[in-house]
């Protein structure tokens, strides 16, 4: 069986969030990502060349496979280079009601809109154990082609939950929430716990002044010298990673 037109017609729909939230389907491309998801996620259609579909050690979880040509997955491709394999996932449901915050760390993303910080950031909460990320109702959405490429597969381990992040964090009382401000308290000086919630902000505005009020511990990473001129402010992938790093040193 060849890849459709109709089938690469409907991969290509997978592109605009409308059609994602319609069909609750996202689009993976590549061997490494496939591979991880089809651990974790049921796959709806698997489209490859027929050695790459030969590796692949677990098909249980996929509804139908369909061997394609390299021309097939050019058009199917989202990427600049075709990769020799192309999942479509149903999206997973992260459900966070029961969800202690008592035992675990949890990153909250207030409005980051760059896809690629976004997927980095992903990568990195699973690079440091942190099973869950909250965004913000606004945030860029995890499962546009863009954002799932740059989580290097850790999509398939790191949940991601969209909320009304102001609701979700004022019903946390007695947890630590922390947030990176310029006017906050060295990170390396400030006594960490090892559970709540690290806020981190929009690339261009930071963490809105709604968020502002719940944080309870607000940190500052501090640029070498001090008194050094400098950047204004860090990317907030690079700065999410000194944080994370920094938490989980103190474990």
């Amino acid at each position: 069986m060849s890849l459709s037109k109709n089938k690469i017609k409907y991969i290509q729909s997978l592109k605009d969030k409308k059609n994602r939230m319609e069909q609750g389907t996202f689009v993976a491309e590549g061997f490494k990502i496939v591979s991880d998801l089809l651990c974790s996620c049921h796959c709806q259609l698997l489209a490859g060349l027929p050695w790459a579909i030969k590796q692949i050690n677990s098909l249980e979880n996929v509804e139908e496979i369909v061997l394609a040509t390299e021309e097939e997955l050019k058009k199917a491709s989202f990427l600049k280079t075709p990769p020799p394999i192309i999942g479509v996932f149903y999206q997973p449901t992260a459900n966070i009601v029961d969800l202690n915050l008592e035992d675990n760390l949890v990153l909250a993303l207030d409005g980051i809109q760059d896809l690629g910080n976004l997927g980095t950031i992903v990568r990195l909460a699973d690079w440091f154990g942190i099973d869950y990320i909250v965004c913000s109702d606004d945030s860029a959405d995890i499962y546009q082609p863009k954002a799932v490429q740059s989580t290097m597969g850790a999509i398939a381990r790191v949940k991601v939950c969209y909320v009304n992040l102001f609701d979700f964090l004022s019903k946390k009382t007695g947890i630590p929430i922390y947030g990176t401000f310029l006017e906050g308290k060295n990170i390396y000086r400030t006594p960490l716990a090892d559970h709540g919630v690290i806020v981190m902000g929009n690339e261009g505005n930071g963490i809105r002044s709604a968020i502002q009020s719940l944080i309870s511990e607000k940190l500052y990473i501090p640029n070498y010298p001090p008194q050094r001129p400098t950047s204004e402010s860090l990317n907030v992938a690079v700065a999410t990673a000194i944080v994370c790093s920094e938490f989980r040193r103190r474990q």
